[in-house]
């Protein structure tokens, strides 16, 4: 009896390993595809992308590329983090159907609704940092170029900051999802959430600050959207039920 328990429980493994793969396979697949229907592109992503920089630039200025691969390897970079933003809701929807097996019906429910918002807001996100955040970062670090110094930023070093503020503008906004499944599992309490608000408040101020260049405004401009979708956060979780752990 103890056998067939062993080899049922291996055979379990073995099936959920299989499908883990397939999973893999399926989100690799998606992100293979949407760089290869990307590269043609790769220029004009680039062009879309530099904008909110060139604009500010002086009359006939330009960037600079201080390495010899800097003009292939940062559209190419570019290219590949627009495919991965791209096949984000192949890699949440295969995420999700991996582990929604494993929930409750009303859990299930509960998670299709989360999961969409969820590839939303990453979207809603990267849109902010684009149109709202960009502009007023550079055009700041442009109007204070001390006289007698040319504005010449590095492509290299340019798209390195820009991917990062991506990344840190689609993760920010995921705080509404993370407080309401926090809240939710039963991990903690709105109640406590509310007394931990002004810990909460700083602690939104000093991420900005290790994810945004050296400058108030990109950091005030991270750490405010971040209050604000805490709160948001706490009052969608009053339409979940709390799971409270005894």
């Amino acid at each position: 009896m103890n056998a067939d328990i062993g080899s049922s429980k291996s055979s379990t493994l073995a099936t959920h390993l299989t499908e883990l793969r397939d999973r893999l396979i399926r989100v690799l697949a998606a992100l293979l595809i949407s760089t290869l229907c990307l590269m043609p592109f790769s220029q004009d992503i680039y062009s879309l992308v530099a904008g909110p920089l060139l604009q500010y630039l002086p009359e006939g200025g330009s960037m600079i590329a201080t390495e010899v691969t800097s003009t292939f390897m940062a559209p190419l970079k570019l290219v590949l983090c627009a495919a991965l933003a791209l096949s984000m809701p192949v890699f949440l929807f295969q995420l999700w159907g991996f582990i929604a097996p494993g929930l409750y019906r009303n859990e299930q429910k509960f998670g299709i609704p989360l999961l969409i918002s969820s590839v939303l807001l990453f979207y809603l996100g990267i849109a902010f940092a684009f149109y709202v955040v960009f502009p007023l970062v550079f055009s700041f670090f442009s109007g204070a170029t001390p006289e007698g110094v040319s504005y010449t930023p590095d492509i290299s070093l340019y798209l390195n900051t820009v991917i990062k503020l991506f990344l840190a503008f689609g993760l920010t906004f995921e705080i509404p999802i993370a407080t309401v499944l926090l809240i939710s599992s039963g991990i903690t309490s709105r109640k406590a959430l509310i007394e931990k608000r002004p810990y909460i408040i700083i602690s939104c101020f000093v991420v900005g600050m290790f994810l945004t260049p050296p400058d108030i405004i990109s950091q005030a401009l991270l750490a405010l959207p971040m209050i604000i979708l805490f709160e948001l956060g706490l009052f969608f979780s009053l339409f979940v039920k709390e799971n409270k752990n005894d």
